[in-house]
């Protein structure tokens, strides 16, 4: 008789790709359904255009057919400062983590969010200076 070898335990299993593995398959969903929705969206949906839906929104505002200026499209000055509300948006979600954990970030923190601060102040008076937050 052949004498039976002893096998040794490899230890447990590593992990490896395995623990992705439901997060692939989440995206792979994800990405399954954003397609199935848009080559879904036109064949269920009604067809039926018009002038109003062809036409370009702007912010609710029917643009005039004889503007004063600017060819039936909005001023700038409304997308200007809907950019400029995002931008000082921004700036509170910058602001917040560190008014969370002020204490533990010490000199060094203070000292970042004062220059932030700064840098952002610079540009708020940049906006004002050059008439970005005039509303004639």
């Amino acid at each position: 008789m052949l004498p039976v070898l002893a096998q040794a335990d490899p230890g447990p299993a590593a992990p490896g790709l395995n623990v992705y593995l439901p997060l692939v398959l989440l995206f792979v969903l994800a990405a399954g359904f954003a397609v199935f929705s848009v080559l879904l969206g036109p064949l269920v949906g009604p067809s039926r255009y018009n002038r109003a839906k062809t036409s370009a929104y702007e912010c609710g505002i029917e643009p005039s057919p004889q503007p004063l200026v600017g060819g039936g499209r909005m001023p700038v000055a409304y997308y200007i400062t809907a950019m400029l509300f995002i931008l000082f948006d921004i700036e509170m979600v910058f602001l917040y983590p560190f008014a969370v954990n002020a204490n533990a970030l010490g000199v060094f923190g203070l000292v970042e969010i004062v220059l932030f601060i700064v840098t952002v102040g610079f540009a708020y008076a940049y906006v004002w200076r050059r008439g970005g937050l005039d509303w004639n």
